[in-house]
């Protein structure tokens, strides 16, 4: 194999942290991989990674040379985009991940306005609650909700922002009394929403008089889904969490209402996060202009009705 195809399988290895996983994704031997990485090691004349039975390393040198070769294949992959045209027109396959609250709720509707400007795309639309590897699932762009984004080679671009409100339904309030403070919230049925970034047994809340923690007890209800939480909710269950972006439309109508208005949670941002660097392909880059227009503008609309 020549240099820059070495080069190339080393990258991947350092950001799968796997030969195996290497070889898989690139449809060859774990052989084959190992051969690359010494063949590397042998014309620098140095250590790149240190090899166990369990794990692999990366070495100081190492983890130079592998941002040296990134920055050279992105420049590689800049010049035959160039020629291609790839970086000017979307075509292709594009394989998105997203939070599944989100997907419902805002980005399917997103991706159907890219795919009527963009006919050459195929979308294909994975939804999940955790981040997936982008590189061994083979996926172009990951959806995510959080408060801050992990360490990783990854690339990351904000969307916009997300709170989540206490509500619940007319017919509940009207057989319990809404609470007037946090510690109101002993006396009621809270349903608790546990996903990747919400602990489920403690609601952190946020108010322009001051923050409240709050642990409800006993809950009645639990569930890890935003819009098994929305259904619980609307069936007079009891209190619970629900994204603004949920939310919105059932309080528009009267089938929720806000209690503790003047609260609501911490804010979540909404990333898109990809694996490209200098260069980005035009279906991603595109797309990503769609969610901002689409998606962005949505959750800002959101957050300037529910967050006074």
């Amino acid at each position: 194999m020549d240099k820059l195809t070495n080069m190339s399988v080393y990258v991947k290895v350092v950001e799968m942290g796997s030969f195996t996983a290497v070889a898989n994704h690139l449809d060859s031997t774990v052989g084959n991989v190992s051969r690359a990485v010494s063949a590397l090691e042998n014309v620098l004349d140095t250590r790149l990674l240190q090899r166990s039975t369990r794990r692999l390393s990366v070495t100081d040198a190492g983890r130079r040379f592998y941002e040296r070769c990134t920055k050279i294949l992105a420049d590689l992959e800049n010049a035959e985009a160039e020629a291609s045209n790839a970086a000017l027109k979307p075509r292709g396959t594009l394989r998105v991940h997203c939070v599944p609250g989100l997907a419902r709720q805002l980005v399917t509707s997103a991706v159907l306005e890219y795919r009527r400007e963009f006919t050459d795309v195929t979308v294909d639309l994975m939804l999940s609650q955790r981040m997936p590897n982008l590189l061994e699932d083979q996926l172009d762009v990951s959806i995510l909700i959080a408060r801050t984004l992990p360490d990783s080679a990854y690339v990351s671009q904000k969307i916009g922002v997300s709170h989540c409100v206490l509500v619940a339904s007319p017919e509940y309030l009207e057989r319990h009394a809404a609470p007037a403070t946090p510690e109101d919230l002993n006396d009621h049925h809270c349903l608790l929403l546990g996903t990747v970034d919400y602990v489920r047994d403690e609601w952190q809340l946020k108010s322009k008089t001051g923050d409240a923690t709050f642990a409800p007890k006993g809950p009645s209800f639990s569930v890890n889904d935003m819009d098994a939480m929305a259904v619980a909710i609307r069936e007079g269950a009891g209190i619970g969490l629900l994204a603004g972006f949920s939310a919105i439309e059932d309080l528009r109508s009267g089938r929720l209402v806000r209690v503790l208005p003047q609260y609501h949670t911490y804010e979540r941002n909404v990333y898109a996060v990809y694996t490209s660097r200098q260069f980005i392909d035009a279906k991603i880059a595109r797309f990503i202009d769609t969610l901002k227009n689409r998606v962005g503008t949505e959750l800002m609309n959101t957050a300037q009705e529910l967050i006074a």
